[in-house]
């Protein structure tokens, strides 16, 4: 039997930190991703993809209502390219 997972079901300073750095570098963000990534409920995954995308941090590609497809916004990659990083 599977051990069920231990996840974060609030962020505190430093996951909040965590995520605001690692998700400019993901191509493709979903729930599950930030799931899988920063050990976080669903639930708190999909309010930081709302709270990301009205940041503007990210923006979305594909809306449906059992799973949202994110990428990196254009403003974050063109950051990203200025400062040489993969």
């Amino acid at each position: 039997m599977k051990d069920k997972a231990v996840h974060a079901v609030i962020f505190d300073k430093a996951l909040q930190e965590r995520l605001n750095k690692d998700v400019q570098s993901y191509r493709l963000i979903t729930v599950a991703v930030l799931v899988d990534r920063l050990k976080i409920n669903g639930s708190l995954a999909r309010r930081a993809l709302n709270d990301l995308e009205a940041q503007g941090t990210i923006k979305k590609v594909v809306g449906h209502n059992t799973c949202n497809i994110y990428s990196m916004s254009t403003q974050a990659r063109n950051i990203k390219d200025t400062t040489g990083q993969d």
